[in-house]
C-alpha cells in the first residue's frame, strides 16, 4: 500500500474512533452532576484555540468572504455544530451511548434522503434496501434499550433528540458542499465551528449563570478530551484522509465507530450488550455500506 494511502487509512481510523468516544465521555461526564449546555459550552471553549488558529491561517491571504458566503457559514454553522452537538448532549441524558451512535449513524441515509427531495428523483433499489437495513436495524437496538430501562418514556425522549442532531448534521453534509468548494475545507469547517461556539456560548449565558461553570475536576477533563480528542482531531483528521483516499472509502473505515461506541460502553460505561443491540448494529453497518458505495 502506498505510504499515503497507510497515513489516509490510519488518519481515518483516527477520526472514527476520536468521534465514537465522544459519546462515552459525555456518559463519564453526567455522573458529576454538570448539565448538557454547560458541558457543550465547556468543550468548544477547549476546542476554540483551535478552530481559532486553523480559521486564521486559513484565511490569511484568502479572498474576503460575501455576505453570501457568511449567511452560509452561519446557518450551516447553527445546523451542524451548535444543533447537531445540543440535540446528541440532551439526548445522551437519556438513552446509553450504544444506540446513541447507531441513531447518529443514519446521518448518511438521512443526507441521500434529502439529496434525492432536492433533485426530485426516486430512489433506487439498492438505497431503498440500504434505508430498511438501517432503520430495522435502529429498531432492533431500540428495542434492546427498552428492555432495560426502568422508564420507556426517557428512551423515546432520547432517541428523538438524537435523531434530530443526525438530522441536523445531514443537513449541515447536504448544504456545506458549495461552501467547502468556495472557501476550502479547513477554513470552512473553523469558520462553521466558531459560528457554533458563538450559538453555545449564547445559549450558555442564557439559560445558565457563569458560576455553573465551576465544575469538578474530572469534568474539566473529560470536556477537554472532548474538545481536543473527540472534536478538534477527528475534524481535521477525517478531512486529511478525504484527501488521501475519497469521501467513500473514508465512509467506509467510519463504520468503526459505532462497533467501537458498543464496545467502550461495555467496558468503561458497563452498559449491556444484548445479541438485539448487536444484531441492530450489523444491519446499520450494512446499510450504511450500501449507500456508501
Amino acid at each position: 500500500m502506498p505510504s499515503g494511502h497507510r497515513a489516509g487509512l490510519a488518519l481515518a481510523i483516527l477520526a472514527a474512533f476520536g468521534f465514537s468516544f465522544k459519546a462515552i465521555l459525555v456518559k463519564l461526564a453526567y455522573p458529576y452532576g454538570v448539565d448538557a449546555i454547560t458541558l457543550l459550552a465547556l468543550r468548544m471553549a477547549f476546542a476554540l484555540p483551535v478552530f481559532l488558529w486553523v480559521g486564521l491561517t486559513a484565511s490569511r491571504g484568502a479572498p474576503g468572504l460575501s455576505a453570501r458566503d457568511w449567511l452560509g457559514v452561519g446557518v450551516m454553522g447553527l445546523a451542524g455544530y451548535y444543533g447537531a452537538s445540543i440535540f446528541d448532549f440532551l439526548g445522551l441524558q437519556y438513552i446509553s451511548a450504544g444506540l446513541e451512535r447507531l441513531i447518529l449513524f443514519t446521518y448518511p441515509t438521512l443526507t441521500l434522503l434529502f439529496g434525492m427531495f432536492l433533485a426530485r428523483r426516486v430512489a433506487s433499489r439498492r438505497e431503498v434496501g440500504a434505508l430498511l437495513l438501517c432503520y430495522v436495524g435502529i429498531g432492533a437496538a431500540f428495542w434492546s434499550d427498552l428492555e432495560f430501562a426502568a422508564d420507556a418514556t426517557t428512551i423515546w425522549l432520547g432517541s428523538g433528540l438524537v435523531f434530530g442532531s443526525a438530522v441536523c448534521y445531514a443537513v449541515y453534509l447536504t448544504g456545506s458542499a458549495p461552501l467547502i468548494a468556495r472557501l476550502g475545507t479547513a477554513r470552512f469547517a473553523a469558520l462553521a465551528t466558531l459560528v457554533s461556539t458563538a450559538a453555545v456560548f449564547g445559549h450558555f449565558l442564557a439559560v445558565q449563570p457563569v458560576s455553573a461553570l465551576v465544575q469538578p475536576w474530572p469534568v474539566y477533563g473529560y470536556a477537554l478530551a472532548m474538545g481536543i480528542f473527540s472534536t478538534a482531531m477527528p475534524v481535521f483528521a477525517q478531512s486529511a484522509a478525504i484527501r488521501r483516499l475519497g469521501s467513500s472509502r473514508v465512509a467506509l473505515v467510519s463504520m468503526l465507530g459505532p462497533l467501537a461506541t458498543i464496545a467502550f460502553a461495555g467496558w468503561l460505561l458497563a452498559e449491556p450488550m444484548s445479541l438485539a443491540q448487536l444484531v441492530g448494529a450489523a444491519l446499520v453497518i450494512a446499510g450504511i455500506g450500501l449507500v456508501s458505495r
